[in-house]
């Protein structure tokens, strides 16, 4: 059977006004993942597929975002708002070049599924010209209805159209469509503005298509995965419905997730096996987490590499770039950048550690700091294997402790220290007997008398 090609034009010229913001709508993000790049990774990737994205005019940053996800997407500029027909056929070059079907969509759905859009294609498949998606709305009030005719789709009726007994359906517009390539370019040039707002509607291909003789359909699907995001509300509601989506394939992979609620995961988060998870987790994007690593309690992850059996937390701070070999430690009151931590070492509190590699079962003293940053520039600090460096040492970078290396508490590190040698960096302590009794006799003598 040979494989039909798609094109997937994704509409995303939006302002966003609702959104009080400046930033494009279709760039706030969910799950750590701007709304767009979401429909992006679910469109149809596989040979013979295509995807145009529609774009407003000086919209850079979104034309960069698409570039970045989908570096095949062809970028179309809508410089008139004139509807969502005017809005597809912006792409028209793009449909001019041909394929089996032609799948409309929005940037601002970030729940719809790579799923969906192949059952939205199956209908084509096997005759239809038209297919629609729809959902069964709670509360229909200002959605388009679908007006069915036993098992075909006889019209998209807009609230201020329909009748008293269409209001009762329940069936709604998604938005999303997918049309025979053949006709699409036809149908969608006849389409026209004849409507109160001047504007040209994508609804109208249904009539258009019926008035050929020909079958429109429909499938279904939840409301929650064609939810579109408008104002910063609707996006909480979008990010909600998105958490527990992670949390549950998480758990279904075999995940532990202590207190499922109170976690929060990115689009992109992957565990391995019997990982355990602790209430009040944030991880954000770029985050791994390999077989039996344990997140304690109120850690913040982010792109960052974690090794199997490692322990980080509670109260943990990963910043990008950091590494964790395999069992090591980070504690609670930690904080890495850019650090890759070897197997077995532990960093267990009160600490930070930017711009260094720690080698293997090192330890990492509390209160110690890399000083990785001179005002100008960061520099790199290196701590060789099984290192041991004291409690509230600083670590001048660029600096490199040996192997083996024991640096005595307190110390002030500026040079490089060899393989197994001790580094003390301290003045002499000063001992004056009596001096603090003295000292608190001459206090109470001059002390003033209190009021009551």
């Amino acid at each position: 059977m040979t494989t039909r090609t798609s094109l997937t034009i994704v509409l995303a010229a939006g302002e966003g006004t609702r959104m009080r913001s400046s930033l494009p709508k279709v760039l706030h993000q969910v799950a750590g993942r701007p709304l767009l790049s979401h429909v992006l990774a679910a469109a149809p990737q596989e040979g013979g597929s295509r995807i145009a994205v529609v774009i407003g005019p000086d919209h850079q940053a979104v034309a960069d975002e698409v570039k970045r996800v989908r570096p095949d997407a062809e970028i179309y500029v809508q410089r008139e708002r004139l509807g969502t027909a005017h809005a597809v056929l912006a792409a028209k070059k793009a449909i001019a070049k041909g394929a089996d079907d032609l799948l409309i969509a929005f940037g601002d759905t970030p729940l719809i599924s790579a799923e969906t859009f192949a059952r939205l294609r199956e209908p084509l498949s096997q005759g239809a010209s038209l297919v629609v998606l729809g959902f069964r709305a709670a509360d229909p009030t200002g959605y388009g209805r679908l007006v069915v005719e036993g098992d075909q789709l006889a019209a998209i009726r807009e609230q201020a159209d329909a009748s008293a007994d269409e209001l009762k359906i329940t069936l709604c517009n998604a938005g999303v469509m997918a049309i025979d390539g053949k006709i699409a370019l036809e149908v969608l040039g006849q389409i026209g503005n004849a409507n109160k707002k001047g504007e040209y509607y994508l609804t109208d291909a249904v009539g258009l298509v019926r008035a050929r003789g020909l079958t429109a359909s429909i499938i279904e699907t939840d409301e929650d995965e064609v939810r579109g995001i408008n104002t910063k509300a609707q996006l909480a509601e979008a990010e909600a419905v998105m958490q527990n989506r992670l949390r549950q394939a998480a758990m279904t992979e075999g995940v532990t997730l202590i207190s499922p609620e109170t976690i929060h995961l990115a689009a992109d988060t992957t565990f391995g096996r019997d990982v355990t998870i602790e209430p009040f987790v944030v991880i954000g994007p770029g985050v791994s987490i390999a077989d039996g690593a344990v997140i304690h309690s109120f850690s913040h992850i982010v792109d960052a590499k974690i090794g199997a059996r490692a322990s980080v937390g509670p109260y943990a701070r990963l910043r990008p770039g950091t590494s964790l070999g395999d069992g090591a430690r980070i504690g609670n009151f930690v904080e890495t950048k850019a650090a890759q931590i070897d197997a077995g070492a532990k960093v267990n509190h009160l600490t930070y550690i930017g711009d260094a590699h720690v080698g293997a079962n090192a330890n990492i003293g509390a209160g110690t700091i890399t000083c990785n940053y001179d005002g100008f520039n960061k520099h790199k600090t290196e701590i060789g294997a099984g290192a041991f460096v004291g409690s509230n040492s600083s670590l001048v970078a660029p600096v490199k402790i040996g192997a083996g290396a024991y640096i005595g508490s307190g110390s002030v590190i500026t040079k490089a220290v060899p393989d197994d040698a001790l580094a003390v960096e301290r003045n002499e302590q000063t001992l004056r007997e009596g001096w603090a009794k003295r000292f608190r006799e001459a206090k109470a003598r001059v002390k003033k008398p209190t009021g009551h």
